[in-house]
């Protein structure tokens, strides 16, 4: 059977998908497997009509998909009380695939910084950065005059590849374990 990964950006072309894909490759997962969905925005998640759960949910009452993965931002709490957070996220989350009739075949994942559950993928690579390297950036933009720079997921992605453009993420970082374990028991061969 195959699974559907419902992720932030676009199909193809987010850190999201870049990421997910990176880390089945790196399992040696099949990802012929995998249908993926870019939802868009995190607000694109709690909208019932939306064209992506229109062409899901026929899939999965056709049976062609049996699972599903919900991969989104935790983003702030103090920015957005409803969806903001780890918790948050997770809850609306949960509750949201009840609605469509998907809870039973659903799990989710919520990318943030694990030490602070908040903020978004960019937050979840940073994290897994020894450190110094943390420590260089942090400094970096503690004197720029970057704006919104707690919150600016491009500038925390350009800074760290121009700090480090031969530097790949740490992949084996225990951040990066509740994902692996996600995806590995989403694409493992069942019966």
């Amino acid at each position: 059977m195959n699974v559907a990964i419902l992720h932030e950006g676009h199909a193809g072309k987010s850190e999201d998908n870049w990421l997910l894909k990176a880390l089945i490759d790196l399992l040696d997962l099949d990802k012929s497997r995998v249908s993926f969905y870019g939802m868009g925005s995190k607000s694109n998640f709690f909208k019932h009509d939306h064209s992506d759960y229109r062409e899901l949910l026929p899939l999965i009452d056709a049976e062609q998909i049996d699972q599903v993965l919900f991969v989104v931002d935790a983003d702030f709490q103090a920015n957005d009380e409803t969806y903001g957070g780890y918790q948050n996220s997770l809850e609306t989350l949960q509750s949201m695939a009840e609605e469509l009739g998907i809870g039973g075949i659903s799990e989710f994942y919520i990318c943030c910084d694990p030490n602070t559950q908040e903020g978004n993928v960019e937050s979840l690579l940073l994290s897994t950065l020894d450190e110094e390297k943390k420590a260089c950036i942090d400094s970096f933009l503690e004197c720029s005059d970057f704006k919104a720079k707690e919150n600016s997921k491009a500038i925390l992605k350009q800074i760290y590849k121009i700090a480090y453009p031969e530097a790949p993420f740490d992949f084996e970082h225990v951040h990066f374990t509740e994902l692996k374990e996600k995806l590995a028991l989403l694409l493992s061969e069942r019966d």
